[in-house]
C-alpha cells in the first residue's frame, strides 16, 4: 500500500486539561532499523492517559505528543532489522503514549518490536483493544508481584470495573479461588467471569461476610476500589498473605496496621503498570493471546468514539460518564 506523507492525529502541544487536545496533521513517523509503522484501527482510553496529558503522571512528552496508550492495527512498514512480524499482520501494544514514546490516538504509530504482540487470528478488534491495557495489569500484578497460586484465594475490591474484571478472569485462569465486590448492578457481569463468592462493596458487616466465605483467610487481596482499608482487611489474610494496591493518584489515605503485617508475614505490593520492563510486558502478552484466542478474556465497550472526538472520549473516562471500556477508532 502508499503510506501517505502525513495523518490525522489527537496531540498535545503541552500538558493540561482536555482542552489541550488538539485534531491536526502531523508526518506520518518514520520506523527505525527496528521499529514497525502500524495503522491504527482501534485504542482505547485508560485512566492513565489522562495523568499524562494533564503532566500529572510526569513523563517524557516531546511535543507535539500524540496521546494514547493501547493498539490494535495493521503493520504496513517494518524496520530493516525486525525479525519475527511482518507487513500485512495484525499486532497490538499497549504501552505507547509514555516515556517519550509517541502514542496510539493518530492513523499511524510507530513501535518498537518489542513492544508489539501479533494479535491471533478471528480475535475482534475493539474486544482486544478493550482488554490490553487491564489484562496486562492484571497478569503483572498477579504473576511477578502477588505469586499466585492455582488453590490459592484471591479477593478483588472493585471487580466490576476495567482492572477489577482482568484480575477475576486472569485469576480464574490461574486456577485461584475468587472473592470480589462490586455493585449489585455488577453481579452477574463479576459472576460470569469466575468469582465465586460476589458480595455488595455497600453491604455491612462486608468483611465479617468476606471472613466467612474464606475462614482459612486470603492469600491475595488487590484492591483496586482506592478504598484501602487496610485495617479491616488485613486480618483477613492468610499467614504470608500478599496485598496489592493500586489507587491511582487521588487514593483515599489509609491507616497500615503494621503489626498485623509483619507478625504474619504479610507483604505490600505497589503497582503502576508504566513501570513494567519489556519482558514483563512479553510475557504478560503471551497470556493475554492465549486467553484470547480461547475466548477467555472479556470486557464491556461501554462507548466508541472516533479520533476526531478524542477530547470527549478523554472527558468521558473523567467524569465517570461511561460503564465500560472507552474505544477510540480511527
Amino acid at each position: 500500500m502508499t503510506i501517505p506523507q502525513t495523518m490525522r492525529a489527537a496531540f498535545i502541544r503541552a500538558t493540561g486539561g482536555v482542552e489541550q487536545i488538539e485534531i491536526g496533521e502531523l508526518p506520518v513517523p518514520r520506523p527505525g532499523p527496528t521499529d514497525l509503522l502500524v495503522r491504527m484501527e482501534a485504542s482505547a482510553v485508560n485512566h492513565v492517559d489522562l495523568f499524562v496529558r494533564s503532566g500529572a503522571y510526569r513523563t517524557p512528552t516531546p511535543f507535539p505528543f500524540v496521546i494514547g496508550r493501547d493498539l490494535v492495527g495493521t503493520v504496513v512498514k517494518a524496520g530493516p532489522g525486525v525479525a519475527a512480524l511482518q507487513v500485512g499482520q495484525r499486532v497490538w501494544c499497549n504501552s505507547l503514549g509514555h516515556h517519550g514514546r509517541q502514542g496510539a490516538f493518530a492513523e499511524y504509530a510507530v513501535v518498537p518490536e518489542d513492544r508489539l504482540y501479533p494479535l491471533p487470528e478471528g480475535v475482534d478488534v475493539k474486544a482486544a483493544v478493550s482488554v490490553l491495557h487491564t489484562a496486562a495489569t492484571a497478569h503483572i500484578g498477579l504473576v511477578r508481584e502477588a505469586r499466585l497460586l492455582a488453590g490459592e484465594t484471591l479477593f478483588i475490591e472493585g471487580a466490576g470495573g476495567g482492572v477489577g474484571s482482568a484480575v477475576v478472569q486472569m485469576a480464574s485462569a490461574i486456577g485461584a479461588r475468587v472473592i470480589a465486590t462490586a455493585a449489585p448492578s455488577d453481579a452477574a457481569w463479576v459472576q460470569g467471569l469466575g468469582a465465586q463468592a460476589w458480595f455488595d462493596y455497600h453491604a455491612k458487616p462486608l468483611y465479617e461476610r468476606v471472613r466467612e466465605a474464606a475462614p482459612g483467610g486470603i492469600d491475595v487481596w488487590w484492591d483496586a476500589s482506592g478504598h484501602n482499608r487496610f485495617t479491616q482487611c488485613l486480618p483477613l489474610l492468610a499467614m504470608g498473605g500478599r496485598v496489592v494496591v493500586m489507587s491511582g493518584l487521588q487514593g483515599e489515605a489509609a491507616a497500615l496496621p503494621v503489626g498485623a503485617m509483619y507478625t504474619r508475614d504479610v507483604s505490600l505490593h505497589g503497582l503502576a503498570i508504566s513501570n513494567a520492563s519489556v519482558a514483563d510486558l512479553a510475557r504478560a502478552a503471551a497470556r493475554i493471546n492465549r486467553m484470547l484466542a480461547e475466548g477467555r478474556l472479556r470486557a464491556r465497550v461501554g462507548a466508541t468514539y472516533g479520533l476526531a472526538d478524542a477530547a470527549r472520549a478523554h472527558a468521558a473516562m473523567a467524569a465517570g460518564a461511561v460503564k465500560g471500556r472507552i474505544v477510540v477508532v480511527p
